[in-house]
């Protein structure tokens, strides 16, 4: 089969075209934007990318046109391919047809977490020797990708020897919604043999009015998981219980506190004891720290082991797992200044990464610099949580071009340790000339933020 994406070099679509080359697809695409890394990562796999929307990209004549979210009607080449009638298919569809039918997929979906219990649901796997597909909203360090169509040998197809492949398939289940001609959220064209609710809170209030509206596709993605499968759920999230109170067909299996799976004694070096119904599993020995990274790890245990693994060798695989690519991840130290990049754009996923970070460094003084960029930041709808969600810090930059609301105002509750700039540059100087040794600056956006880290270190080298 020939596809040709439109939206090609967003994460889920460049990971879509990844997985659809290993298939054996011949596949093109275009971009608005084609740029490294996934400009070069697509060429490198044979894939064939043109800049731009073009009409005349019909002549490519593919057996279907994969539409990703970020395409909307007025779109040259959507609203050629519409008028002559050329088939066409969402991305999300795209991958529940030709490449998941058959497997047994492991989904994570929630607000916050998805990409960390993803990964680390993917390396349990792959450590038991289980070579799992998987496409997750980052890059896992154990791999170095974001995608990879797995080995079918590796456990029989659902639906019988040879039709789908069969394997395991782990999957970022996410809530967005699918395509402008399908309003459903993505995670309901990915029907899981297991599937993890993380958490649920309001977010992209650029697509949902309220938290009302997501719980209803969350009920949705609840009402297609089998009898058969299992749902790991967090047990204290009330608004999971709502979902969950609204019908399930399926066991239920909760991790978090006073849960069947909780976490026990916990040692300073950010190891923890796992436990399954108070009876001890093992302990977690491992480099990353806060109780979100605790309930991401109890909750892929539980996972893998509905998928087979026994609880002991998914804590031994933890012990050797080694994060994802803009989570807590340490871009250098200069000078005794040690430079974090994180992906937190949401105040409950900012308070969790400086707690966790706090865990970490003691006493020693954290600078948070926040671009609050996502389109639910921008639109100021969780702007009145902002200053709580930061307090943590010892001090706050946060960078406010582009925000229709008054970051200064509300940043406030902080007094003098909260400066708002408007200027790149400007705060980049007053950042790099007010740290010191022993400093650790935590960078939170889920955009580049014009390079700021390396731009920091580099100034920091220089002085």
């Amino acid at each position: 089969m020939h596809i040709h994406i439109l939206g090609i070099c967003g994460t889920f679509m460049g990971g879509l075209a990844a997985i659809a080359r290993a298939a054996g697809h011949r596949v093109t695409g275009c971009d608005a934007n084609v740029y490294p890394p996934m400009s070069t990562q697509l060429a490198a796999l044979g894939i064939e990318l043109t800049e731009g929307y073009t009409p005349d990209q019909l002549e490519l004549k593919p057996d279907v046109f994969v539409i990703g979210n970020v395409v909307t009607r007025g779109n040259p080449l959507m609203e050629e391919i519409l008028n002559r009638g050329a088939p066409y298919i969402s991305g999300p569809q795209w991958l529940a047809e030709n490449v998941l039918r058959g497997k047994w997929v492991v989904a994570v979906a929630g607000t916050h977490g998805k990409t960390s219990t993803a990964a680390m649901l993917a390396w349990i796997l792959e450590y038991a020797g289980l070579m799992p597909g998987f496409l997750i909203g980052g890059v896992p360090e154990n791999f170095g990708v974001s995608a990879r169509l797995g080995t079918p040998s590796q456990y029989p197809s659902l639906q019988g020897e040879g039709e789908g492949g069969g394997g395991f398939f782990v999957i970022e289940a996410d809530e967005y919604d699918t395509a402008f001609f399908d309003k459903r959220s993505k995670f309901v064209h990915y029907p899981p043999r297991t599937a993890v609710l993380n958490n649920l809170e309001f977010d992209h209030a650029d697509i949902f009015p309220d938290l009302a509206a997501i719980e209803t596709q969350f009920h949705h993605f609840v009402r297609i998981i089998p009898a058969n499968g299992l749902i790991v759920s967090n047990g204290a999230d009330a608004n999971l219980e709502r979902v969950l109170g609204r019908g399930c067909w399926t066991p239920v299996e909760r991790f978090g506190v006073d849960a069947e799976w909780h976490a026990g004694a916990r040692g300073a070096d950010g190891a923890f004891d796992v436990l399954w119904r108070r009876a001890l599993q093992g302990r977690v020995r491992w480099d990353l720290f806060g109780t979100h990274n605790e309930l991401n790890a109890l909750a892929a245990i539980a996972a893998a082991r509905h998928a087979g693994v026994p609880p002991a060798l998914a804590i031994e695989a933890l012990g050797t797992f080694r994060n994802v690519k803009r989570r807590m991840e340490t871009k250098g130290t200069v000078n005794g200044v040690t430079v974090y990049d994180d992906f937190a754009h949401h105040p409950t996923a900012i308070e969790l990464t400086l707690a966790g970070l706090r865990a970490k460094v003691n006493s020693g003084r954290i600078i948070a610099v926040l671009e609050p960029r996502s389109n639910t930041m921008k639109l100021g709808v969780m702007k009145e949580q902002l200053a709580a969600s930061l307090d943590a810090a010892d001090r706050v930059y946060c960078y406010s071009a582009g925000l229709a609301w008054d970051a200064a105002a509300a940043l406030a509750p902080l007094g003098e340790k909260a400066r708002v700039y408007s200027d790149f540059d400007r705060l980049l100087g007053e950042l790099a000339a007010s740290v010191r040794s022993g400093d650790h600056v935590l960078i939170m956006s889920n955009g580049g933020f014009g390079g700021i880290h390396d731009k920091l270190l580099a100034a920091l080298a220089a002085r």
